[in-house]
């Protein structure tokens, strides 16, 4: 290299060149191949690279000694090289040496920073995206970066294309400290400042695009969101207020997506987006603020608005990481310990306390007493619930009614239609406490002890109109949380059906049920056990309730999904109950498993799922997927497998269509999960029988 680097051309024709630039990088390859198993380590890439990368340097420090003596040189032949080495893979090893020599160098002296400069910008356009992609990640902080690439991002097309479109917008893999890299990068210098600005407003413009939103993971709109606050803290008020109309509209489209997404992540994410943006974009206006619990991705977010780490170069100190000094071990402060006097630590006061001999009383089991005696009654709790609002009375039918539902199933089958009817439209009160919880118990309790009427009623009640979003999801929640109360074993000699427990569907931004969990205790209750000795007795066998009045719960809930209503429009706004709507069925299909109806269900819920298949949401898709794995899980592999193998064969294609393409992760990983329930039950209809 040096050879090359002193002659100031070119080694041969452009083909001589490129083969020997091929051997140079790929010498660990040749040799592999050739040597086999009596490879040297030395040759090894992990070893070679780094070898390769302090070759590099002393190649560059003759390079200054003959710059510094007078004499020219060419400095192109190692810029192929580390590009080429860069391209090859092996970035990490070469700049782990290089970079920071470089680092170190060029702080102090001028014709180091010129020979980095042009050492980068003498790499060809085909290696140029590895090699300021290995800087930025390498440089330790935006005053390194700049002493080692100069404005390269202004000279050279390619690499302005990596630092503000492809680190940014097409990438989300880079840890935080990139990202405060790059763009202070940008802001450092004047003249790069309008790719600054300008970076900002595109990516304002992908955060505010509703499109973008449905079609990219999580994770990448978490790195935009930090890539916007970094920008956020290089930003001056003049920038801002010359581009104010155009950042507000993209701001206002921002909000309003985030905000209407079904995840509470992303939801989260906009709100403190949306709460820096506003308080940076119109200062002089009244803050934006939203509600909600910080977590850590949230404290992170915000302190990146307001905390700027020290620049400070990759070889400044060795106690410095990160551009964050290290503290020393020997200079951590340490608690300062006192002697407190033990009667001091009794009490300051225990010398004027004349009562210090008195026990007090142990209250810890006491129990306020009510001033209102609980109704005994269900007609007594409809009038206290439809009649003048008194919190006490209240609050005692509340707290009873779900006992009063489970011990009088002959009134509730007299009235149950009637009381879940204002237990529906009963208005939060919260003066009361855990309200949701008691209000949806005793509407599961009433639908358990009267199944067909109640189901009837609120399946028809979904799509009425005059109802609001909220009601249609309680709607659905105690309809999959009776048929879960349904379908367990009751005993035959118990009267009375079970009490509600902790053990309720809980649903979330994602699938409501772990898939996998589902299938271990399918193939533990289906495997046969043979032990010596004494066996223990197994529980007792009783009949699926759920089983007979599954119809009631299911198929009405699948008729209109497809009519939109004039405050109701399940294909179009309302992606968030179309979404739970999915999940509900899948729950019911579930827990439906092996009875008379679970075959049309099946065949329904697979039309349902085909009709839906290339939804824009995300939530809807998972619930999608969720009611394929129910399908899969509760119907016979002959019916699967033979009655609607077509059917069935079509999923599969989409099923790896969604493994391989979809942005979300869950819904890659239930589509996965759904293609290896398919292959085992394949492989279970084709086993020949013991």
């Amino acid at each position: 290299m040096w050879e090359v680097c002193k002659r100031q051309t070119q080694v041969g024709p452009p083909v001589l060149q490129e083969a020997i630039l091929g051997r140079i990088v790929c010498l660990p390859d040749h040799l592999a191949n050739k040597l086999q198993g009596g490879n040297r380590p030395v040759f090894f890439p992990q070893n070679y690279f780094p070898l390769l990368g302090v070759a590099l340097v002393q190649v560059l420090e003759r390079i200054f000694d003959s710059l510094r003596d007078g004499l020219d040189c060419s400095i192109s032949f190692v810029s192929q090289v580390l590009g080429k080495g860069c391209a090859h893979g092996r970035k990490r090893e070469i700049l782990g040496v290089l970079v920071p020599h470089l680092a170190d160098r060029t702080q102090s002296d001028c014709i180091w920073q010129r020979m980095s400069w042009r050492l980068v910008e003498s790499v060809p356009d085909r290696w140029m995206e590895a090699v300021v992609c290995g800087f930025v990640q390498s440089a330790g902080g935006s005053a390194a970066l700049t002493r080692l690439l100069g404005n390269l991002v202004l000279k050279s097309k390619k690499a302005q294309f990596v630092m503000t479109q492809k680190l940014l917008l097409f990438q989300y893999n880079y840890p935080t400290a990139v990202l405060q890299t790059l763009l202070g990068y940008l802001a450092l210098e004047s003249m790069r400042r309008p790719l600054l600005i300008k970076v900002f407003k595109e990516l304002l413009e992908v955060w505010g695009s509703s499109s973008a939103l449905r079609h990219s993971p999580v994770e990448q709109r978490l790195y935009i969101s930090k890539a916007i606050l970094v920008c956020l803290s290089h930003l001056k008020e003049e920038d801002l207020r010359s581009n104010r109309p155009e950042l507000l509209t993209s701001f206002m489209e921002g909000m309003k997506c985030h905000l209407d997404s079904n995840s509470p992540r992303i939801r989260l994410m906009g709100m403190v987006v949306a709460e820096c943006l506003s308080e940076k974009i119109t200062p002089e206006g009244p803050a934006l603020k939203f509600q909600y619990e910080e977590d850590d991705e949230i404290k992170e977010l915000k302190s990146l608005l307001t905390e700027k780490p020290e620049e400070i170069s990759a070889g400044d100190a060795p106690g410095i990481k990160n551009g964050i000094p290290a503290a020393s071990p020997r200079e951590a402060p340490k608690p300062i310990m006192k002697e407190v006097p033990e009667e001091v630590a009794q009490g300051a006061d225990s010398e004027l306390d004349s009562d210090d001999e008195l026990v007090a009383y142990d209250m810890s089991h006491d129990k306020e007493l009510k001033k209102t005696k609980a109704p005994t009654y269900l007609r007594d709790c409809i009038e206290i619930l439809t009649g003048p609002e008194d919190a006490d009375r209240y609050e005692a039918a509340m707290t009873v009614l779900e006992t009063l539902v489970r011990k009088n199933a002959a009134a509730v089958r007299e009235m149950g239609v009637e009381l879940v009817k204002v237990l529906l439209h009963l208005e939060e009160k919260s003066y009361i406490e855990g309200f949701v919880g008691l209000r949806q118990s005793a509407m599961t309790a009433i639908v358990v002890t009267d199944p067909i009427p109640v189901a009837q009623y609120l399946t028809s009640e979904f799509y009425s109109v005059n109802y609001s979003l909220r009601q249609r999801m309680d709607i659905l929640d105690v309809l999959a949380m009776a048929a879960q109360e349904l379908s367990r074993p009751v005993s035959p000699e118990s009267k009375q059906p079970p009490q509600s427990d902790g053990s309720r569907i809980q649903f979330t931004g994602s699938s409501p049920s772990d898939w996998r969990k589902v299938v271990d205790e399918r193939i533990k209750s289906k495997t046969r056990r043979f032990a010596k000795g004494r066996s223990q007795a197994g529980p007792r066998w009783a009949p699926n309730r759920f089983g007979p009045v599954a119809g009631h719960f299911f198929f009405p809930l699948l008729q209109n999904f497809d009519r939109p209503l004039s405050t109701f429009d399940l294909l179009g706004d309302d992606h968030l109950v179309l979404g739970r709507l999915a999940h509900t069925l899948a729950i019911l299909m579930y827990f439906a498993a092996n009875t008379v109806v679970a075959t049309a269900m099946g065949k329904a819920l697979l039309e349902f799922v085909w009709v839906l298949r290339f939804h824009t949401d995300t939530y809807v898709r998972q619930g999608l997927l969720s009611c394929v794995s129910s399908l899969l899980l509760s119907l016979p592999a002959e019916l699967l497998l033979v009655d609607v193998a077509e059917e069935l064969l079509e999923t599969r294609f989409w099923l790896a269509d969604v493994a391989e393409k979809d942005p979300d992760g869950e819904s890659r990983r239930l589509a996965v999960q759904n293609l290896l329930l398919i292959e085992s039950l394949k492989k279970r209809l084709e086993s020949p029988p013991p």
